[in-house]
């Protein structure tokens, strides 16, 4: 076993218990763990939009608009949260307007989208409660490790060369087929919505976390950087990490938005 998977296991040998005793437990507890990942995220984007847009006070400017709308979600304030995300972001592109930098609309895209995603994970747990929550994040953890290992082992045509060279078809179809699986087997176990209908809502997620995937490559292939960071070994960054869960958290919520909060039957 090579030393940089060995510290892949054990890294998400850390990190799958406490998102999913955070998730399980709840208010605080749930916010405190997002809190920390938000603040990873915050802090690797404004590294990142630092490379190409070094502006005073961006930075700061990012991290501040993340934790407070991070806090606006914890507390259940989630119409705050967007009004701060969306001023923040609004103030990170004032302040990158009329500067001679390379990528004005960088970090106030990207603070903006990482804004929303941590509201939206906070509001699948408040809304929905544990067990989506955790389907959420089994559906996703599937989609990575089959993906990975179907592109790995079957390879064939990439899926989009221009923005990730390793990432193929076959990789995306089997991420896709065991999201599918897994979500159908854990509404099944936990005696939840039916398995059909969380088998084709995991289908659909899966495809969309590996969206995410790909737009946060596009982002790092822009920027000139392999990670995001190196906060968690053997991963790369925070956003590295939860690139695949910001989107799917984002459809989800608004799936909830559009067809009810209790999406999926668990309550």
């Amino acid at each position: 076993m090579s030393r940089a998977l060995l510290l892949r296991i054990l890294s998400a040998a850390i990190l799958i218990p406490v998102a999913v005793g955070g998730a399980w437990a709840g208010g605080w507890w749930f916010s405190a763990v997002v809190g920390l990942f938000a603040l990873g995220m915050a802090w690797e984007w404004a590294a990142m939009s630092h490379r190409v847009s070094p502006v005073a006070g961006q930075d700061a400017a990012i991290i501040a608009t993340v934790a407070a709308t991070t806090l606006a979600g914890a507390a259940g304030w989630f119409a705050w949260g967007v009004g701060i995300g969306i001023l923040g972001a609004g103030g990170l592109a004032i302040l990158t307007a009329r500067q001679a930098v390379r990528a004005r609309w960088l970090a106030p895209m990207g603070t903006l989208y990482i804004a929303l995603a941590v509201l939206t994970v906070l509001h699948v747990r408040l809304a929905g409660g544990a067990l989506p929550t955790l389907w959420l994040f089994v559906v996703v953890w599937a989609t990575d490790i089959a993906a990975y290992a179907a592109g790995r082992s079957i390879g064939g045509p990439l899926l989009a060369p221009a923005l990730s060279p390793r990432k193929t078809w076959s990789g995306l179809l089997g991420g896709a087929t065991a999201a599918a699986i897994a979500g159908a087997a854990l509404a099944v176990a936990t005696d939840g919505p039916p398995a059909w209908a969380a088998a084709i809502l995991g289908f659909c997620l899966a495809i969309v976390a590996q969206a995410g995937d790909l737009a946060e490559s596009a982002a790092k292939r822009y920027v000139g950087i392999k990670d995001a960071s190196g906060l968690i070994p053997g991963h790369g960054g925070v956003l590295d990490r939860l690139d695949g869960l910001m989107a799917a958290a984002l459809a989800f919520a608004i799936l909830q938005l559009c067809l009810g909060e209790d999406l999926l039957g668990w309550r």
